[in-house]
């Protein structure tokens, strides 16, 4: 059995998750449109910022995420006028460092099926009449479905087992920002490896079947149109 405090940070966990893929998605999809097809010298360059997350030590992100979030930083302060209400060590800093932190796992996927895709059916559906609107759901969602599904999930579970920037911008705060990560880290500081393995056994499971669930996807997309 999971103990009460474990559940509620899985449970805050796939809240934190959930919200982070709404906000990227509707950050990254238009961000993945433009480096798809913009022509502009600048393209590797934001290619190079969107993807730092990939290679930079998470403790370095999130030690200048709490710099920008602090009370002296300008994402704290904006913050605090905007709300009246701190940004760092909330949930609030913890899903606006998430986006950033996982914000290659949407844009990157994103961007690939742009490119496959092309031109040519968006100035198809632009001949017959088609407006923007009709275009993106009737042809780009269509083509793309499969980079959106790779983006959403990928995302998805990177943001569950995030731990490093979590640590860092939120804390260990029960109810606010101790998530399923740092609860394990607290069980083996505990030597509680009990608690740590029922709950490192949930995430395990959960990261397999997903990213599972993207190759099964992705080969059966392959076999059809192969």
């Amino acid at each position: 059995m999971i103990a009460l405090p474990d559940l509620q940070a899985l449970l805050l966990s796939l809240e934190l998750a959930s919200l982070a893929v709404l906000f990227l998605l509707l950050l990254g999809t238009p961000l993945a449109w433009w480096l798809a097809f913009t022509r502009t010298r600048w393209k590797p360059l934001v290619e190079a910022v969107v993807a730092l997350p990939l290679v930079l030590p998470p403790t370095v992100l999130g030690f200048y995420l709490l710099l920008a979030m602090g009370s002296e930083g300008f994402l704290g302060r904006w913050w605090v006028a905007l709300t009246g209400e701190p940004l760092a060590f909330t949930f609030s800093g913890l899903v606006i460092a998430s986006i950033l932190y996982s914000l290659p796992f949407v844009v990157q996927p994103l961007q690939g099926a742009f490119t496959a895709m092309g031109r040519a059916p968006l100035e198809a559906a632009w001949t017959l009449g088609s407006p923007p609107w009709r275009t993106l759901f009737n042809t780009v969602l269509p083509i793309c479905r499969q980079g959106f599904l790779t983006a959403t999930v990928l995302s998805f579970a990177h943001t569950v087992g995030e731990f490093g920037v979590v640590l860092m911008v939120g804390g260990n705060i029960a109810g606010e920002t101790r998530v399923a990560s740092i609860a394990i880290y607290d069980h083996v500081e505990a030597l509680a490896y009990g608690d740590a393995h029922r709950l490192s056994l949930l995430l395990l499971a959960f990261s397999f079947l997903v990213l599972s669930l993207v190759y099964w996807k992705n080969r059966r997309s392959g076999l059809l149109h192969g």
